[in-house]
């Protein structure tokens, strides 16, 4: 086999990788599209809002490819704050505007 085949079998490394800081704000467990219409709008060509079925709106982004993201009451809501949280991501000031609160696990004998 030729080095050129080698290369082009080869997976696109670069694709496949997310940001770790995008990895752990997307968590272990999220949603992903299974299909993501042709006629959507690409805000910032990094994610499109989608309405659910409950009237909220929801942001996926177009990578990881089909990934949700924030959701929100209103459309302007979920596109502003998609387009911050993004942004901070970027630019690694994240951790400036986030705090846990309660981390949810039960410590000790019940």
């Amino acid at each position: 086999m030729t080095e050129e085949n080698q290369l082009s079998n080869q997976p696109n490394q670069e694709i496949n990788m997310i940001h770790p800081s995008l990895k752990s704000t997307l968590g272990h467990n999220n949603t992903v599209e299974k299909s993501i219409p042709d006629d959507v709008v690409w805000y910032d060509d990094a994610f499109y809002i989608k309405k659910t079925r409950f009237g909220l709106y929801t942001s996926i982004l177009k990578n990881p490819l089909g990934a949700n993201f924030l959701t929100g009451a209103t459309e302007e809501g979920v596109i502003k704050t998609s387009r911050w949280h993004l942004k901070c991501l970027q630019d690694g000031t994240l951790q400036k505007y986030t705090r846990v609160v309660n981390s949810g696990i039960v410590s000790g004998k019940l």
